[in-house]
């Protein structure tokens, strides 16, 4: 079943989405970038205030030139707060196929989950590499936050492909870009393990707003009936 994961700013943010349900809660900082990292010591406060409850991720930053030694610096600093998952962001920079062969020694030690952008023409055969080299899973998410959500960059039958891709990988799948509730009903059935929120979890849509408790019940529940329906239909057949 598609679950769905929030972005959060902090401890009380993190506290704010396990209430209404969050299935991961995501450590990021929507004021530096796509894929902004938290302060190493605001995301081990995340992780404390989670406490087991549900799986944490974090993001390590934008990096446009994937430099390897840098990119797995920022990965290993990242998993020493104590997250479950570690994100890296895929830039299509020259030193990216490099940047991969010098994270594939961290896979073994850290679960970590690439980033590809939907609105920079991502290549999902990465899949391939990335399950060789013992990723845990893959996601797509926007880059640019003003230039529309996923839905406008992505055609759902493309991105039917990349779940399918991911899955017959072995890989974690994820869906993320600027995704509103109505999007839900949309994605959810293309069964990625996971929809990613964060402006619509805000204020005003707002992604550096802070959250809205009506918002994210709207999230949870659009996830939780899409659930019921898919349950309704297995039990039908």
């Amino acid at each position: 079943m598609t679950g769905w994961l929030a972005s959060v700013t902090d401890a009380d943010e993190a506290r704010l989405v396990l209430a209404a349900g969050a299935d991961i809660v995501d450590a990021k900082n929507p004021h530096a970038g796509a894929l902004g990292a938290l302060p190493l010591d605001t995301v081990r406060a995340i992780v404390n205030a989670v406490g087991g409850q549900a799986p944490v991720s974090a993001t390590v930053g934008d990096f446009p030139n994937m430099e390897p030694h840098a990119v797995a610096r920022a990965v290993d600093m990242m998993a020493a707060t104590g997250v479950d998952f570690v994100k890296i962001g895929l830039f299509p920079a020259p030193a990216l196929h490099d940047c991969l062969a010098a994270l594939a020694p961290l896979c073994g030690q850290h679960r970590l989950v690439a980033v590809l952008f939907a609105d920079r023409n991502p290549d999902i055969g990465l899949a391939d590499r990335l399950a060789e080299y013992g990723f845990a899973g893959i996601m797509l998410d926007t880059l640019d936050k003003t230039a529309g959500g996923l839905l406008r960059h992505q055609p759902v039958a493309r991105l039917a492909r990349f779940v399918d891709h991911a899955r017959q990988r072995g890989l974690i799948s994820g869906l993320a870009g600027s995704l509103r509730v109505t999007d839900i009903p949309i994605l959810a059935p293309l069964g990625a393990d996971y929809l990613g929120f964060r402006g619509a979890l805000c204020r005003n849509h707002a992604r550096t707003q802070s959250l809205d408790t009506e918002a994210m019940l709207a999230v949870s529940d659009a996830i939780v009936n899409i659930r019921g329906m898919s349950e309704q239909t297995m039990a039908c057949v």
